[in-house]
């Protein structure tokens, strides 16, 4: 008998940085446990460079990431929705099939100012603290 394949969407505002490295993230941690997609609440235009940088120092390639709205995601039933900051939580919709909702506030790297030096140490603690709350996820999913 196969296990069953949860299905996941991570919220944030712009989908240029936390819930692309969530999704891809626990892409790699999960193999093929679940299905996991992510999307903004005001997508950007782009994936942030600093995000595919320090997703690639850990091996993880998201190069040909793009952006998606919420929206786009409204009438597909999910088993869990994770918002990642305030704004998501606060404007996500009602999915159908009434998914198990979490929220992890991350700290936004999109908008850590200073050299480059700086913004890439947001965005590594960013993709660190990501990787500790899928792993812990992981280990015990909430019931479902």
């Amino acid at each position: 008998m196969t296990a069953k394949k949860y299905k996941v969407l991570f919220l944030c505002t712009g989908n240029q940085a936390r819930s692309q490295m969530a999704e891809a993230l626990m892409r790699s941690q999960a193999e093929d446990r679940f299905d996991v997609h992510s999307a903004g609440s005001n997508p950007k235009t782009s994936v942030h460079p600093l995000a595919v940088e320090v997703l690639g120092e850990i091996g993880i390639d998201i190069t040909g990431a793009v952006p998606k709205g919420m929206l786009e995601f409204i009438d597909e039933r999910f088993d869990y929705v994770i918002t990642l900051c305030d704004d998501a939580r606060d404007t996500c919709p009602v999915f159908p099939g009434h998914p198990v909702s979490e929220h992890w506030n991350i700290l936004d790297p999109a908008a850590a100012e200073g050299s480059k030096d700086d913004r890439l140490a947001a965005f590594r603690s960013a993709r660190d603290v990501i990787a500790g709350r899928i792993d812990r996820f992981l280990e015990s999913p909430p019931e479902h």
